[in-house]
């Protein structure tokens, strides 16, 4: 199964981009994050046109999460099922295909680190990894744009980002704390010291041609399941077609 994870920040206005890239990629089941569209508005039609089926919830111009499927998920869990508020529905998915686990987050990106949404971020993430936690002994999938970039090797000019909501330093470990005792960075598995991003800000010229960026994207595999990843890589080309997302696609192969 090859599963992928993209960041379309806008999926009717990336529509072109997968048009042009899904139909060669070869992926099973596709997570997709921002699409801002509220689901009446979801483009469902073009979805199918493409060999998908979709589960999803999104709001207007804000958030939006999917799933794109070759088949029918067996369940599907809308959200955060741990009782507390908020539900974050528009920020995380998941989805079991037969004995694997795919769950989708847009982790909140937290704004500055006196924000109150910076400790959101950190609630959000915390969630996240006891939804992962608590399948620790199945074949479970964390994947989207968490808004970590774990290591120095994942930014650009680290020594100018220590105080930047996405990489300071207290949220770096609580995400390895988070993630260390169950969770195999699946990127890293593969390709442990190479400087391979996944956002390139749109703000920064030639940022993809200058391979300026941040790995803020992540593919988080449990104990059955990391084993079971023959490849996982970063495909940096859609981001150098016309009108791209800030973010590109991470693929994986799972032999399950």
């Amino acid at each position: 199964m090859r599963v992928a994870t993209f960041n379309v920040n806008s999926l009717r206005s990336r529509l072109p981009i997968l048009e042009r890239w899904l139909p060669s990629a070869g992926v099973d089941v596709l997570a997709v994050q921002e699409t801002k569209a509220q689901d009446a508005d979801f483009p469902l039609e073009s979805v199918k046109s493409l060999g998908y089926g979709a589960v999803f919830r999104g709001e207007k111009s804000y958030n939006g999460v999917a799933l794109l499927y070759k088949h029918e998920p067996d369940e599907v869990i809308h959200g955060f099922d741990d009782g507390a508020e908020p539900l974050w529905d528009t920020r995380m998915i998941a989805a079991r295909f037969g004995s694997l686990w795919v769950v989708n987050t847009y982790v909140p990106q937290g704004k500055e680190i006196t924000h109150p949404d910076y400790e959101a971020k950190k609630v959000f993430l915390r969630r996240a990894a006891a939804f992962a936690q608590a399948r620790t002994n199945e074949k479970l999938l964390w994947v989207g744009d968490l808004n970590v970039a774990p290591t120095e090797l994942d930014v650009t000019n680290p020594a100018n980002k220590k105080d930047h909501v996405c990489f300071v330093k207290e949220l770096r470990d609580l995400f390895a704390d988070l993630c260390a005792p169950f969770l195999t960075d699946l990127l890293r598995q593969h390709h442990p010291d190479e400087e391979l991003y996944s956002f390139f800000d749109y703000r920064v010229k030639n940022a993809l041609a200058r391979n300026i960026g941040w790995r803020i994207d992540h593919m988080l595999a449990t104990p059955s399941l990391a084993p079971l990843c023959e490849n996982c890589w970063i495909d940096t080309v859609p981001r150098g077609w016309e009108k791209p997302s800030d973010h590109t696609p991470m693929l994986a192969d799972l032999h399950l």
